[in-house]
């Protein structure tokens, strides 16, 4: 009996250890709270299209002949960036480059003979600010700043009138703004797709494509003034890198 009994208590205090033990062990970490705070870099491609309110004015022959081009094509490259999320609000900073495929050209004609104009940009890029909303992984944003692209405009006239037949090659650097906004939705904790829209300006210039060159016996001069503005529309994708916010960052949706 008293061995029994023994037993017993023996077994009690072992399921009693055991209980405490388990009241001992920790509980699993929280689920951390997703937050778009950090930096990141990625991708994107799309299409763009622009137009150039051009014109050539030709002083020995008096004449003003307006004209557009209106380049389109393919655009795409990467973009780096950094953004900062507190409660349902988020501000950040954005660069991108892209390599484009636009080009257009259009064709002018007088009595004395014809311009054609060929447009190219190679290279684009941009500085912006951004500033969205946050419901949990979707973000709607509004972005805007400065915009950058490399232009080369190819010029060929043949005015027999003025006993001309050249070719001259203008190639030069414009900046300007841009603004647009987007859709943007986080699939994981880094990775993410987006859309986005975005209107720019490069401002008015003035080419000098046959600078020097004689016609008539005396040296021709002609200009070409352009007025460029673009459309552009992009899907990519961006890789946020784990890090420590700035600033805390408080759940309230």
């Amino acid at each position: 009996m008293c061995r029994q009994f023994l037993l017993a208590s023996v077994g009690a205090i072992a399921l009693t250890g055991s209980a405490f033990a388990a009241d001992l062990t920790p509980p699993p970490p929280p689920v951390p709270i997703f937050t778009w705070t950090g930096l990141y870099l990625g991708g994107q491609v799309g299409y763009a299209w622009g137009h150039d309110a051009a014109n050539a004015f030709i002083p020995v022959a008096g004449i003003l002949i307006p004209a557009s081009i209106n380049p389109q094509g393919v655009i795409g490259g990467a973009h780096i960036g950094y953004n900062l999320q507190y409660n349902q609000w988020l501000v950040g900073v954005e660069g991108t480059v892209d390599g484009t495929s636009l080009q257009g050209s259009t064709s002018l004609f007088s009595p004395f003979g014809s311009v054609t104009a060929n447009s190219r940009e190679e290279i684009q890029g941009s500085i912006r600010a951004r500033a969205g909303i946050v419901w949990d992984r979707f973000l709607i944003f509004a972005t805007g700043g400065a915009a950058f692209t490399g232009i080369s405009n190819n010029y060929s006239a043949f005015l027999p009138a003025l006993s001309l037949s050249q070719s001259s090659n203008v190639s030069k650097t414009r900046s300007g703004w841009t603004v647009g906004g987007g859709l943007e939705y986080a699939l994981t904790n880094n990775w993410s797709v987006q859309v986005e829209y975005r209107y720019s300006d490069f401002g008015h210039y003035t080419d000098f494509p046959f600078a020097g060159v004689s016609a008539v016996g005396a040296v021709f001069q002609a200009s070409s003034g352009h007025h460029l503005t673009e459309n552009q529309v992009q899907a990519g994708f961006s890789y946020k890198f784990d890090s420590f916010p700035l600033a805390p960052v408080v759940a309230r949706y």
